[in-house]
């Protein structure tokens, strides 16, 4: 494994948002002071248009919005900016997030190939 680092941020913004694809997403945009990351940007719904659309898939949106609420220590998603979490990234993207004190983690790519795997099963 490369080697990583851990950084404190700030939560600056948190977003839901349709992307240029039509695909559901969200991204946290944290801030270290003085430098910045973004975390997020998975797929997590795709409408039933699509030929991948499954109805009865993961629920990545729902994981992915809970997990990061409970890194913050918040129950209401518009709380999240100005939070403290932790950030783990090695030459690049993030590759899991934090909570504070608490030893949790939200590895996003980990705990959505456990949720395929456990539908597939």
């Amino acid at each position: 494994m490369k080697n990583t680092t851990i950084r404190n941020a700030i939560i600056k913004s948190a977003r839901l948002l349709v992307d240029d694809h039509g695909i559901l997403s969200a991204w946290l945009d944290l801030d270290y002071g003085g430098s910045g990351q973004r975390f997020g940007g998975y797929g997590l719904y795709l409408p039933k248009s699509f030929t991948h659309h499954n109805q009865a898939g993961p629920n990545y949106a729902g994981h992915f919005i809970w997990r990061c609420m409970e890194i913050a220590g918040v129950t209401d998603w518009s709380r999240m900016a100005g939070k403290t979490i932790r950030a783990e990234y090695a030459d690049g993207p993030i590759i899991r997030i934090g909570h504070i004190i608490n030893d949790d983690w939200f590895n996003c790519g980990e705990d959505f190939q456990k949720m395929t795997a456990e539908v597939k099963s």
